[in-house]
């Protein structure tokens, strides 16, 4: 543990650590993307909807932790490309929903092979890997909690 008056150098910089760690995973991530025309957000939108079929904008930027100024923008494209559909909900306009396409639901397949290849790059056991992500899950419960 460092102490309060010592300098702390960048390797000792956690978020250091898991910016650069962000930022290799999403390079692994990249060539699978880029052969479903994704970005990694939009893959993220996806998955959720892969899970669920259907979402509000609402509930999916807390999902995500993406507001909406940034969400919005993002939906269109995916709609432009046939990925999803938005529509207003018909008990409160105000509410915007968003709809897997067959389009979308047809990449699915395509994306299967993503998660495991990842973890094969990371050379991490499925055991490392689950205990990784649960430490990472608790961080940023307790960093959103203040």
């Amino acid at each position: 543990m460092v102490q309060k008056d010592q300098f702390v150098s960048l390797e000792e910089h956690l978020c250091f650590s898991i910016y650069a760690c962000s930022r290799a995973i999403l390079r692994l991530y990249r060539p699978y993307l880029d052969d479903l025309n994704l970005t990694y957000p939009q893959y993220l939108v996806l998955v959720v909807l892969w899970e669920h079929e259907e979402s509000t904008v609402k509930h999916l930027g807390e999902l995500l932790d993406l507001d909406s100024g940034t969400l919005t923008p993002m939906l269109k494209r995916m709609e432009s490309a046939g990925l999803l559909k938005r529509t207003r909900a018909k008990e409160d306009e105000r509410v915007v929903v968003i709809r897997i396409t067959d389009k979308g639901k047809a990449l699915q397949q395509e994306a299967l092979c993503i998660p495991d290849s990842l973890i094969q790059s990371a050379g991490m056991t499925d055991e490392e890997m689950s205990t990784l992500n649960s430490a990472i899950k608790k961080l940023m419960k307790q960093v959103n909690a203040r």
